[in-house]
């Protein structure tokens, strides 16, 4: 049997330009972070590309030290129903605001793929 590897999976997807997340197959409701089984009916997933498009729940400005300049963490609530942690790219931080209209970007760091957003407005 093949080890189920969904973290690998989201990476590989996000590597080739695509932001997915996972779909119920039965129910139908979306999930984020990438599970091997559905939360809550243990039913299969599939893969489905996310729109992109979001709002922040909830945002935090990370004031560091200089040089070092600030940052955000933000909550999103995807257009499909997960909330997922994430940044705002595109705007000082102390700018972003909850209820804000963002869109997805992918960004290679550190050797990985990452959803960031930035808001609608510049994207």
């Amino acid at each position: 049997m093949a080890e189920i590897q969904p973290d690998i999976e989201y990476q590989a997807h996000l590597a080739e330009g695509r932001f997915m997340i996972q779909r119920g197959i039965e129910s139908g409701a979306f999930h984020f972070y990438p599970r091997a089984i559905e939360p809550g009916t243990g039913g299969a997933l599939e893969w489905v590309e996310a729109s992109g498009r979001g709002t922040v729940h909830s945002v935090t400005v990370v004031s560091c030290k200089p040089p070092l300049e600030p940052y955000n963490v933000v909550l999103v609530d995807l257009a499909e129903g997960p909330r997922m942690m994430s940044r705002i790219d595109g705007i000082h931080p102390a700018a972003v605001r909850i209820g804000m209209a963002v869109s997805a970007r992918i960004v290679e760091e550190d050797e990985r793929h990452a959803v960031v957003f930035v808001p609608e407005e510049t994207a």
